[in-house]
């Protein structure tokens, strides 16, 4: 069961935050922090709760592939033992040892595979929240990031030294726990990970267009006659 939110999971909406940063961008931030929105996603309220439901609902299933887990990771150090009492003769038996290797990992991979099928509806279930959760990050950034007056927010990756009073993540969580107290965990019919950002990227970006449309035409330079014909 994934605990923690994975970075490509985390498509935050709108939120960029680069790692590298010229220096007059800098000298003109007033306030500067750093939050690491993944864990304040794993923190919080929502997170927490779906994390809980979905242990409730798929309990078959997570203990279907953890039970499985161990039977078939046995049957793997079964071959890997085998590889090894090959790898240990003088002289050593090339065919042998190759077919033997390829066992260990053609049984890894089917196990993957074997797994993966297993708690795929636990997987998606996982992406839906996370999905819900990245839509309403960029909010709860911002939100974190007036109350705290900050102007210049950092990926922590993105810093080499710092003091503890610039993270202001714990702010990030309280925003999220705000904005969005719960997440559901029924999975839409035909959903697919990622989907929620995706369209939310392309309200934005239609609304942009919109706005540029809009936009009334800049006027003719002074003294300049319009083109007749």
């Amino acid at each position: 069961m994934k605990k923690i939110l994975v970075a490509s999971a985390l498509a935050v909406a709108t939120l960029s935050v680069s790692p590298i940063l010229s220096a007059p961008a800098f000298a003109q931030a007033k306030g500067v922090g750093v939050a690491d929105v993944r864990i304040a996603a794993a923190r919080s309220n929502a997170f927490q709760a779906a994390s809980t439901q979905i242990e409730t609902t798929y309990k078959a299933q997570i203990d279907q592939q953890q039970s499985r887990g161990q039977t078939l990771q046995a049957e793997i150090n079964v071959l890997i033992a085998k590889y090894n009492e090959e790898a240990k003769k003088t002289p050593q038996n090339q065919t042998t040892l190759q077919a033997a290797a390829k066992a260990v990992q053609d049984k890894r991979q089917a196990a993957q595979t074997e797994l993966g099928r297993i708690g795929a509806p636990v997987d998606l279930a996982i992406a839906y929240v996370e999905d819900q959760i990245s839509v309403r990050m960029n909010e709860a950034v911002k939100a974190a990031m007036t109350a705290k007056k900050i102007d210049l927010l950092l990926n922590p990756d993105a810093v080499f030294a710092r003091e503890n009073n610039v993270d202001i993540t714990d702010a990030v969580v309280a925003e999220l726990n705000r904005i969005l107290p719960t997440v559901s965990t029924a999975v839409p019919a035909g959903y697919q990970p990622g989907q929620l950002v995706q369209q939310r990227n392309q309200q934005l970006m239609d609304q942009a267009r919109a706005a540029q449309g809009t936009q009334p035409a800049a006027p003719a330079p002074a003294g300049t006659a319009p083109t007749t014909r």
